[in-house]
């Protein structure tokens, strides 16, 4: 029998993505969504958490830049793998050398385009719309420690028109991660914990 992948979710708003991940990784017998944690008290994981009894944890930024805390939960749980699905915190370096590679996060655009601190969520869809895009997506990256600047793992593209508003591009960049974002994760997963 395959050894189980425990991986954990960070989320800081709605939670769509993190939901998603939930629901596809249920039918994935290798990989379970262990731990949720969230930097915000009324961010949508809460009730993710609560509807599929799943451990959760919320923290704040002393626990998460000047303590141990956050480490001590995620190792309580065994987990090997982060999955950040809309967090919007810089990662601590002492994360990051904890799970080397092992931190993968989702942007709603072209990285390098449209990436750095602030361009999350609407940020990036009215830039996209103001600079007059032909194109934009999503890039699927590992994290290091400057905002949206680790290796890129997958990137898809989706076109853009003239008459498409900053929420109808939210709207195609959403169906392209609810599409790719459990799959690319699930093949890293596989290649770097055999499959």
């Amino acid at each position: 029998m395959k050894s189980i992948v425990h991986i954990a979710i960070f989320a800081s708003g709605a939670g769509s993505n993190a939901r998603n991940l939930v629901d596809y990784f249920k039918h994935v017998e290798n990989v379970q969504v262990s731990l949720l944690l969230s930097n915000n008290p009324d961010s949508g994981v809460a009730k993710i958490a609560s509807a599929e009894d799943i451990p959760f944890f919320i923290f704040d930024r002393e626990q998460f830049y000047h303590s141990d805390k956050v480490i001590q939960v995620l190792h309580a749980h065994n987990i090997q793998l982060i999955v950040l699905a809309g967090f919007l915190w810089l990662i601590p370096k002492k994360l990051i050398h904890l799970y080397p590679d092992r931190i993968i996060n989702i942007h709603p655009a072209l990285l390098p385009k449209f990436g750095g601190k602030g361009m999350y969520g609407m940020h990036v869809h009215n830039a996209v719309k103001a600079y007059r895009e032909n194109q934009t997506g999503i890039t699927i990256h590992l994290v290091n420690e400057e905002y949206d600047k680790g290796r890129v793992l997958f990137q898809q593209t989706t076109d853009v028109s003239e008459e498409d508003s900053p929420e109808d591009i939210a709207a195609k960049v959403h169906a392209l991660e609810y599409a790719h974002f459990p799959l690319v994760v699930e093949q890293y997963i596989q290649q770097e914990f055999g499959g």
